[in-house]
């Protein structure tokens, strides 16, 4: 279904504690599966919520991936760093990447984002995306919002970042949860610039779906 693309791109993913781990690890397997690079920062509360989702102890990255081999090739392409490690390479400027995604994104950690914290690697990566003016997508999965949150969204919105909360659409008709989570990891992907196979715009739903009007008429007419 995913064919790897002949030119691997790399991408900075944040996972931090708000629920919707399924949608940091279906993004991230994707990534892989299409054959890029992912740098993966988990913060305490991302780890335990890979726990209470997923069943996960510690942050298992093939369990993560769903590899079921150690010597499944993917693992060679994901890189994990410790939350604490604010001099890690994803921590300069000077590393290059396609741009970054926090995925779910808490209100604590699109707040500390907001307001310039670097205390830990998530954050410092993402303020290092925002100063580079590379893609910064925020998938914030909270509700309901905070004026807090509200005014600090439209800061990062304003500072370059793209919020996206974890709202799926159902005009896809969904029959499972897998679906559900696929039309987020889609978006997110789309908003990093990320080619993939997943049927998620309303473009081709339509088309199926929906023959063409003959003429402006027949709007009227509904």
């Amino acid at each position: 279904m995913h064919q790897p693309t002949p030119q691997p791109k790399r991408y900075v993913i944040g996972i931090s504690g708000a629920s919707g781990a399924l949608y940091a690890s279906r993004v991230i397997r994707l990534l892989l599966d299409l054959g890029h690079e992912v740098h993966l920062v988990v913060t305490p509360p991302g780890a335990r919520l890979l726990h209470d989702e997923l069943g996960m102890e510690g942050v298992n990255l093939p369990a993560l991936i769903g590899a079921t081999s150690p010597d499944d090739p993917r693992l060679a392409r994901i890189i994990r760093y410790n939350h604490r490690d604010i001099g890690a390479a994803i921590a300069s400027g000077s590393f290059r990447h396609e741009g970054m995604a926090v995925v779910p994104c808490s209100g604590h950690t699109l707040n500390a984002i907001a307001c310039g914290l670097g205390d830990n690697l998530l954050t410092r990566a993402a303020a290092c995306a925002l100063k580079e003016r590379r893609r910064l997508v925020i998938a914030h999965r909270e509700t309901p919002l905070t004026l807090i949150d509200i005014e600090h969204m439209r800061t990062l919105t304003l500072a370059g970042a793209v919020i996206c909360p974890t709202n799926p659409g159902f005009y896809l008709l969904p029959k499972t949860i897998d679906d559900v989570v696929d039309f987020i990891a889609g978006k997110i992907l789309d908003l990093l610039g990320v080619e993939h196979g997943l049927s998620t715009r309303w473009e081709d739903h339509a088309e199926a779906e929906n023959p063409p009007l003959d003429s402006a008429s027949e709007l009227d007419r509904t």
